[in-house]
């Protein structure tokens, strides 16, 4: 699943990408939005965060133009891949400032496109496996992993803990345990911790952010080991 973005402020420019994209594009992937000016791309990309995963993003726009825009959207935004459109073949690619994938040269060349949809791919398999992918009455959340403080049960529900939310859903913590990665320590029957979130490690608990999570005994041995060995940059697989 590709979801791609375009931000041109010409019409004509859009509706040229978006043909060139509708020939390359595969049968899970689609054009989610267009915006015809940087302000709204950054307004809607704020309040719609995760939705698009790559935007192609005009660098020659009146008002914000490609580069300030880009600049807006890394603020709050570092995962979105951007790959800049631009009308000057001479134009010096800076795109290591926001973090950009490549340009691109009106008319947009269809091999060229096609190699950079490639590499998008590419880079976005290699993040999806460090995410976390779950449903509940409210939708379907990817979260990565990272984000991810630690899991704890509560009855017949799982809640992930962020540190700006909490989300539950149906489903057994040894489930939760089986699918994320090594990086996450299970310390209790109800505890399933991100050992890179772990600040501090005591007899029977550890400290994530300002909060205390105890440790049982039958797993304590375990999980103080593998614990410490994170905190002192050593490889739990």
């Amino acid at each position: 699943m590709l979801r791609i973005g375009i931000c041109d402020d010409e019409c004509y420019a859009r509706d040229a990408l978006r043909l060139e994209l509708e020939k390359l594009l595969e049968e899970t992937e689609e054009i989610v939005y267009e915006f015809s000016c940087g302000e709204t791309a950054v307004s809607w990309l704020k309040k719609h965060p995760g939705e698009i995963d790559l935007l192609f993003l005009d660098v020659e726009m009146k008002g914000v133009n490609g580069i300030r825009t880009a600049e807006q959207i890394r603020e709050f935004d570092t995962r979105i891949q951007i790959v800049f459109v631009t009308g000057f073949r001479d134009f010096v690619f800076e795109g290591y400032r926001v973090q950009a994938v490549d340009y691109l040269v009106k008319p947009v060349d269809a091999d060229r496109l096609s190699s950079v949809l490639s590499r998008v791919r590419r880079q976005l398999e290699q993040v999806r496996q460090k995410q976390f992918v779950f449903q509940n009455g409210d939708g379907v959340y990817r979260l990565y992993q990272d984000e991810i403080q630690y899991f704890y049960s509560e009855k017949r529900k799982v809640v992930a803990v962020t540190r700006e939310k909490e989300l539950s859903f149906y489903a057994k913590l040894d489930e939760v345990e089986a699918r994320v990665g090594r990086t996450f320590v299970r310390i209790h029957q109800r505890y399933l911790v991100n050992a890179d979130a772990v600040s501090y490690i005591g007899a029977s608990s550890v400290r994530i952010g300002s909060e205390e999570l105890p440790i049982s005994r039958a797993l304590k041995q375990d999980a103080v080991a593998a614990l410490a060995k994170a905190m002192i940059g050593g490889d739990l697989s």
